[in-house]
């Protein structure tokens, strides 16, 4: 699986404090605003997640016009806030102007994505993307015409890369997939580095992996369903006990696009009680800072393997690297499509095991971070 790192392209990955976050610094943010993670895979999405995320730049155009985006395993459409726009959201933020690119054509085909406060609605179209010295030509992009509520007004991106199966792409060509078919890259992978210490530093890759961003080897785990990321979990244990949780089988969906470890919500209440932590007005779950050396590690078995986190790894941090002391755990009602409990995989889970996702033989590997 490595690859020569002089020709896997390597994005570098800014740090931003999420909408949600956002909203609360400025006092926007209500009970009403809690949504269920789970509600993004059944195509409701949400402000995702209350801490932070990891965008990077691309270009797209001719002359090349520059936006921060999220990478989203999570989704699979690939959009951007375009002068089409005059909602709020597109008040405050660069905009895609299809008319300033000589390459930029359009099909007028529409498109709609369903989001928590309002739908974001646009059309699709087709330029040349750049991704850090990779050249796209003729990649489907949908250009945003409204965008909802106060959903993007407080975001810190212009759009959405989205990295997930096409099935889940609304007929446009996800960009993994438009590179795969033009046989861009050495290999069809790309991975995942969230920096631990909530530093710049992470990275995505497109054609293979870092090996200086792990240690040891990367265990793989395959594909249960091709729509997202999504595996298997044989197990679930709190300090090396086995709950029984997922003596059935549980699902997890592997999201670089969810800043937070999704537990099902049959289970959530349990488990923070088991680490201490209790619900504010906000939907948060509170810790007792001075608890941290006292709270349990939290394991998962996939494929075999056991993939433990400790306390400071599912414990939040403010910019000062101080606890907010607040659990980066929360609930989902939202199964499976095969019924088993879902759990979502996100960036608590992302910074402690490097990721790599890998289209060839559709499967997820992890690898303890560097």
């Amino acid at each position: 699986m490595p690859v020569c790192l002089s020709i896997v392209k390597v994005v570098p990955l800014k740090k931003f404090k999420s909408i949600r976050q956002e909203m609360k610094e400025k006092g926007l943010l209500k009970p009403i605003h809690y949504t269920d993670p789970g509600l993004k895979y059944s195509q409701t999405l949400y402000p995702n997640g209350p801490y932070l995320f990891y965008y990077g730049v691309i270009s797209i155009g001719t002359p090349p016009q520059s936006f921060y985006v999220l990478f989203d395993t999570g989704s699979s459409v690939f959009w951007l806030a375009s002068t089409y726009c005059s909602s709020e959201a597109c008040t405050n933020h660069p905009l895609f102007n299809p008319s300033k690119s000589s390459t930029y054509y359009s099909r007028d085909r529409t498109f709609y994505q369903g989001y928590g406060t309002g739908s974001l609605t646009g059309v699709f179209g087709f330029d040349t993307l750049h991704i850090e010295g990779l050249t796209i030509p003729n990649q489907g992009v949908g250009l945003s015409i409204t965008e909802p509520g106060n959903t993007f007004v407080h975001a810190n991106f212009e759009g959405i890369l989205g990295l997930a199966y096409p099935s889940m792409a609304d007929g446009q060509i996800p960009v993994m997939d438009t590179m795969m078919q033009d046989n861009l890259l050495p290999a069809n992978v790309f991975a995942f580095y969230i920096s631990k210490n909530f530093e710049d530093g992470s990275e995505v890759t497109f054609g293979g992996v870092d090996q200086s961003r792990y240690t040891g080897q990367i265990y793989w785990a395959p594909v249960t369903e091709q729509l997202y990321w999504q595996i298997a979990i044989n197990g679930f244990q709190i300090n090396k006990q086995e709950t029984g949780w997922c003596r059935d089988g549980c699902q997890a969906i592997v999201d670089t696009g969810t800043s937070l470890l999704t537990c099902p919500q049959q289970y959530l209440g349990y488990l923070q009680q088991y680490i201490g932590a209790q619900a504010n007005q906000y939907g948060e779950y509170m810790i007792n800072c001075n608890n941290l050396n006292n709270m349990p590690t939290l394991s998962f078995t996939i494929n075999g393997v056991n993939f433990p986190l400790p306390p400071s790894a599912y414990t939040m941090h403010n910019e000062n690297g101080q606890y907010y002391c607040t659990s980066g755990i929360m609930g989902t009602y939202l199964p499976s499509r095969n019924g088993q409990p879902l759990w979502i995989l996100g960036d608590v889970f992302l910074r402690e095991y490097y990721t790599v996702y890998d289209r060839q033989s559709n499967q997820v590997g992890f690898a303890l971070a560097a």
